[in-house]
């Protein structure tokens, strides 16, 4: 009878134990966020695509691998982890012949710039956006055109990084790759030894600073230090990434907040084009991420087939190593299959 009693009372709070953790991951998933980076015009290459497609649109519109387009395979990826709902896809309306058809049902969550000024301006406008709608955001933003052979183990870093950026209120995590050779086309992470948040993840540590394209000898300096390419997927609280840029870009924070009333009116693409109008172009990891090495942690990440595609030598490169099919052929046509082409 003391059996029964006490095993019914183990399994009425480990019930309890369960329902508290269900309800904290969908607290949880109620404050996770992503912006997906799809603005960029792709121009290193252009003359790849350009040849595939027989038009001038950006990579992330081509299937450069299979019958999705890279865009496609990042939704994919990123809804793993952050809800359909609560991903903003950030676009550029001189692409909008590309992108109109297949965002069609996703409309409600396109932030559209009227023309492409770096990322800086397009991570700032998401980030004001998201902070309108859910001041206590954690937010996760993501390229839209890069490769990943390893989908799974890259979104597992992922979870760690919306962990740690639930602990460090303050701090912005980036995810770096664990360089395979001393590139010099890839913006580097110098990062310290010294570990935080060891409970959370046993790779993560505060960044030291960055280097962009750096020359053959130091790329292999960087390399036998422990540096990490920079993917440029990071994650962090709105308000963490918000007092970051406005340290770093103050003016260009007040131009976006100044247009906040306008959000979701039919004011709001108007006063988006006044202020591309005259906005100078400035770019995110430059003129904000390097600034701010302070404000940073960085997750080292290992092992999962990571590329930029930057150049059409990655492409091939990364087709030969996952083994897609071999250039049998060229295809002119609104999609663009890779494994059809000859260069």
């Amino acid at each position: 009878m003391l059996f029964r009693q006490g095993t019914e009372l183990m399994e009425s709070l480990s019930r309890k134990k369960s329902l508290r953790v269900a309800d904290s991951h969908a607290v949880a998933g109620r404050n996770r966020w992503a912006v997906i980076l799809a603005g960029g015009d792709g121009t290193r290459l252009q003359s790849l695509t350009r040849t595939i497609a027989g038009d001038e649109r950006p990579k992330q519109f081509c299937a450069l691998f299979g019958g999705r387009t890279l865009l496609d395979e990042t939704r994919n990826r990123v809804a793993t982890t952050v809800a359909e709902n609560q991903t903003f896809l950030l676009v550029t309306k001189t692409h909008e012949r590309f992108y109109k058809e297949s965002l069609a049902s996703s409309s409600d969550r396109l932030l559209v710039q009227p023309e492409n000024k770096g990322t800086a301006p397009a991570i700032i406008y998401a980030l004001t956006r998201i902070a309108w709608k859910a001041p206590d955001a954690i937010v996760a933003f993501f390229p839209s055109d890069h490769y990943f052979g390893n989908d799974e183990a890259f979104m597992w870093h992922v979870e760690t990084a919306f962990s740690a950026a639930q602990a460090r209120r303050e701090t912005v995590i980036l995810l770096g790759i664990s360089p395979e050779s001393p590139e010099v086309e890839y913006g580097w992470i110098d990062e310290p030894q010294s570990m935080i948040l060891g409970s959370v993840s046993g790779a993560i540590s505060r960044v030291r600073r960055f280097w962009k394209k750096p020359s053959a000898s130091l790329a292999k300096e960087l390399m036998n230090r422990g540096c990490l390419w920079n993917s440029f997927v990071m994650v962090g609280r709105v308000g963490a990434f918000l007092k970051m840029a406005r340290r770093a870009l103050p003016e260009l924070c007040d131009y976006f907040a100044a247009i906040v009333p306008s959000f979701e009116t039919a004011a709001e693409p108007g006063q988006l084009r006044e202020l591309y109008s005259w906005i100078p172009p400035s770019n995110f990891s430059h003129d904000v991420l390097a600034q701010r090495p302070a404000d940073l942690a960085v997750i080292r990440v290992d092992e999962v087939g990571w590329s930029d595609l930057g150049e059409p030598s990655r492409v091939l490169t990364t087709l030969a190593r996952f083994g897609f099919s071999k250039p049998m052929g060229r295809v002119i046509g609104p999609i663009c299959p890779i494994s059809l082409i000859v260069l």
